[in-house]
């Protein structure tokens, strides 16, 4: 390992009371699929070289996760081809397990005779559960390091906050001592540890039991590589007009970084850390960074805090209340999730972002809030407009299954992180959005216009 850059032993815990054993060190990499900048990967590093033992990556294939279509597995798959490529070219195999994780993460640790786990963190609910599952059956220690975060999240707070203004002080308090550089990733000399044939990750895609109605999209490069000249040539060309310009869809003003972050193709840290030192004005990088770091860590709290996350029963007890009392009320319109889906309401503009979104993974944030609102304004009930909002995002938005997407949907139909405001006919007291509004800060017909074109464009 870098001396210089050693790692911060506040980013792991142990995850049993297994102790460290002689033996090959794996690593299960799940949510953070990258080679370098990657702290879980350089935990597993710095003890296999500790322990003078071979080091393997693992990652497990489960039949299906949160039912993930054709069009996610095809963008994880290339990104992770280009993770195995750069780990052979230092000197560690990645395997692929197919099954269940609890089962198979154990189960290869015990034919390896593994002398511990290392796994990356994430705080949804059936990888906690697979995790704890792994670590009761696991004959070895087993440890988690937060490799997702700039703050490992049970460091940054021990409950779930309430608002970005409660966990702010707490993460800028923490955030110098863990936005720090990366040291590379090293092996312990392993030889004959690539005799393994390398993964055939065509062969892997077709052989997948998902939905593949979906098509995987042609706009955005997958891999850290492009995720990496992603982040350059948004510090370059783009952050001077970030502050003033990021809530206009048109002025492609955004990072789109969101689909690298959640693969785990993309380090939020290393983003920081560029972005702190870019040559732009203070206004643009401190906006950026609330996005990429309080926001962000902001909706990992809530999704480790709140086990209903992706519920309508996890929103704050006002806004249930509040919606509750108007969920009889006239709607104007109300559509089925199947005429969501297929971007057909009397509304062109949400029309126009659920093309996006179907068409090309992406959906422009402010568009995604104003989507959800009519979501909830034109559906039977406010918890079976959640529960369109949570399928149609995870179905078709690359950063689906992911805590910002939850934590979005609870925000925009459900008052997460918000307070309560003026009191209107179905919304309640929920933070109220409508085309007008939209068209006072932005070209309304160019965003219908440029959404449409792009749609018909792939029909041809």
């Amino acid at each position: 390992m870098n001396s210089g850059h050693e790692i911060d032993q506040r980013r792991a815990r142990r995850l049993n009371l297994r102790q460290d054993q002689r033996g090959p060190v794996i690593y299960w990499m799940s949510r953070d699929q990258r080679f370098r900048h990657n702290w879980a990967l350089l935990f597993a590093c710095h003890k296999a070289r500790l322990l003078q033992q071979p080091l393997e990556v693992v990652f497990t294939l489960a039949s299906s996760f949160l039912g993930a279509p054709l069009r996610h597995y095809d963008f994880m798959f290339k990104g992770l081809a280009e993770v195995e490529r750069s780990l052979r070219d230092t000197g560690i195999p990645l395997i692929v397990l197919s099954g269940e994780p609890d089962v198979t993460v154990p189960a290869y640790a015990e034919e390896r005779r593994a002398g511990l786990v290392v796994s990356d963190f994430s705080p949804l609910t059936p990888v906690r559960q697979w995790k704890r599952n792994a670590a009761a059956a696991l004959s070895c220690a087993i440890y988690e390091v937060d490799a997702h975060n700039i703050v490992p999240v049970w460091l940054a707070s021990p409950k779930q906050e309430y608002a970005a203004r409660t966990i702010r002080p707490r993460l800028e308090a923490l955030r110098r001592s863990f936005c720090t550089p990366f040291p590379q990733p090293e092996a312990f000399c392993q030889p004959g540890s690539l005799n393994c044939p390398p993964v055939n990750w065509d062969d892997l895609l077709e052989m997948l039991d998902v939905d593949r109605s979906v098509k995987p999209v042609s706009g955005i490069t997958p891999g850290e590589a492009a995720a990496e000249d992603r982040l350059r040539r948004f510090l370059v060309s783009v952050i001077d007009r970030y502050a003033d310009e990021r809530n206009d869809p048109n002025a492609e003003a955004v990072s789109g970084l969101s689909p690298y972050l959640h693969f785990g193709q993309l380090s939020a840290q290393q983003a920081a850390f560029e972005a702190a030192r870019c040559e732009t004005s203070k206004e643009n990088r401190e906006a950026f960074i609330e996005e990429l770091f309080v926001r962000r860590e902001l909706a990992e709290n809530y999704c480790l805090y709140n086990e209903k996350y992706d519920s309508f029963d996890g929103i704050p007890e006002w806004a249930k209340a509040t919606l509750m009392e108007h969920a009889a009320d006239q709607r104007d319109y109300l559509y089925t999730p199947e005429e969501f889906e297929a971007a057909k309401t009397h509304d062109p503009l949400w029309n126009a972002a659920q093309l996006s979104l179907v068409e090309s993974g992406v959906m422009h944030g402010y568009m995604r809030m104003y989507w959800a609102k009519k979501i909830l304004e034109w559906s039977q009930s406010p918890a079976a407009a959640f529960d369109t909002a949570l399928w149609l995002n995870d179905r078709y938005a690359l950063d689906g299954r992911d805590p910002n997407g939850y934590a979005g949907v609870a925000w925009s139909i459900g008052g997460l992180h918000d307070r309560p405001w003026s009191e209107r006919p179905v919304y309640g007291k929920i933070r109220y959005m409508n085309a007008s509004g939209c068209a006072r800060k932005f070209d309304v017909n160019r965003y219908i216009a440029s959404m449409t074109s792009a749609s018909q464009a792939t029909l041809f």
